[in-house]
């Protein structure tokens, strides 16, 4: 039986505080084993429980969508539709999907939608569509009116990963600050497997080749400056103490990191540009920049680097970054972050557990929480919002149908 988590005796609602960010409603229709759901919320802290492959994280990687980029399984677009439509796909069903929310935010409500559309001419869609009250937006622009976080069991240990995944976790933290930030990991990606083709290739002139290292260089000097400017922000937040939790500190190093701290930036595209070309002529790829940086998190009371750590206290360490990244979001901008934590709480001892339900509900974002265990979050559902999902459906329990 479908139903709202917001309909609960009058006792139980709460003010509605100022300068806080939270979903109002959300609609799936055809996504993952989603046919259809609609479901109404409040600012308080939404929490999905129910067996394995009920499709908590389904309904968090829809919101997720809200970012830019491909959500927090990093899918394509066209592997979020209901895998029921996809089977059928070859008899002519639908493949089309959607999401759609309703959004209070210190800035007011507004409604946002994102899916894809059947081709008439049947073609793979390659994009997925944004829609902003009823407009066709750039998932820049809906990242302007909402931020979105989030942290899954795949994170568990991104601190102590190879480079390239700590880049990615960097940059998304990033984007969440400065949306243009998508646009120029774009243009630098582009510009380096172009590069990258034509010397596997052995094609290519040495204009098209330097023109392609002036683009990464360019994009790649804007890259390294908004990592460099989260990372110190995010690294005196992080430092601060919280309980329970670990405080971090956080830095960045490369080469070109080095050159940002003493050069222009104008002498650092030259720089690059020019180790770019002295690679290339030995018969390397290598180019210093963007895609050689890393991130570095160290435990700060004992100076532990976090690849080093336990799982145990990678994990802490992450929470501890993600909890940072949202305070300084509500500090420094009016979009305080959605924040997903899919499965997370499950995985902590009670101590830890207590001290992120606190934590969290000190944020100005409404919060996510999924696991299957019902009982972890006794006290938070006393508050919250409590959605039990089976199947992909939401279900009344015996004592809500009394």
């Amino acid at each position: 039986m479908l139903y709202s988590p917001t309909i609960q005796p009058d006792e139980y609602r709460q003010d509605t505080p100022s300068g806080h960010v939270w979903l109002t409603e959300l609609t799936v229709n055809g996504f993952r084993n989603y046919d259809h759901l609609s479901v109404s919320l409040d600012h308080r802290p939404v929490i999905l429980t129910g067996p394995n492959g009920a499709g908590k994280t389904n309904l968090m990687e829809a919101v997720s969508l809200l970012a830019p980029g491909r959500g927090l399984r990093r899918a394509r677009v066209t592997q979020m539709a209901r895998q029921s439509r996809l089977a059928a796909a070859n008899g002519g069903a639908s493949t089309a999907w959607s999401v759609a929310v309703r959004m209070e935010t210190p800035d007011g409500p507004f409604q946002a939608g994102t899916g894809i559309t059947d081709d008439p001419a049947g073609h793979e869609p390659s994009r997925r569509l944004i829609r902003i009250d009823g407009e066709t937006a750039s998932q820049t622009q809906l990242a302007e009116r909402v931020a979105v976080s989030w942290l899954t069991p795949e994170m568990d240990q991104v601190l102590g990963a190879p480079p390239s995944e700590r880049r990615r976790f960097l940059d998304r933290l990033v984007i969440a600050f400065d949306p243009a930030h998508s646009g120029r990991l774009q243009r630098y990606d582009k510009a380096s497997r172009q590069r990258n083709r034509l010397l596997d290739e052995n094609r290519g002139d040495a204009t098209w080749l330097e023109a392609l290292e002036a683009e990464m260089a360019a994009s790649g000097v804007a890259i390294l400056a908004a990592r460099m400017a989260l990372v110190e922000a995010l690294d005196r937040e992080a430092s601060l103490p919280v309980p329970v939790f670990p405080s971090a500190r956080l830095h960045l190093e490369g080469e070109a990191e080095e050159w940002m701290q003493t050069m222009p930036a104008i002498d650092v595209e030259d720089r690059i540009r020019m180790e770019a070309k002295a690679a290339r002529q030995r018969g390397e790829k290598s180019i210093p920049g963007a895609s050689a940086s890393v991130l570095v998190a160290t435990h700060s009371g004992t100076g532990q680097d976090a690849e080093l750590s336990s799982t145990g206290e990678q994990k802490a360490l992450v929470i501890s970054v993600i909890l940072a990244h949202a305070r300084l979001q509500s500090k420094r901008l009016r979009r305080p972050p959605i924040l997903l934590l899919d499965d997370i709480a499950s995985h902590l001892d009670e101590r830890r557990r207590n001290a992120l339900f606190d934590l969290t509900g000190e944020l100005a974002g409404q919060v996510w929480f999924s696991g299957t265990d019902e009982a972890i979050f006794e006290t938070l559902i006393k508050t919250g919002q409590h959605i039990p999902i089976a199947a992909g459906r939401m279900v009344l329990s015996h004592a809500d149908g009394e």
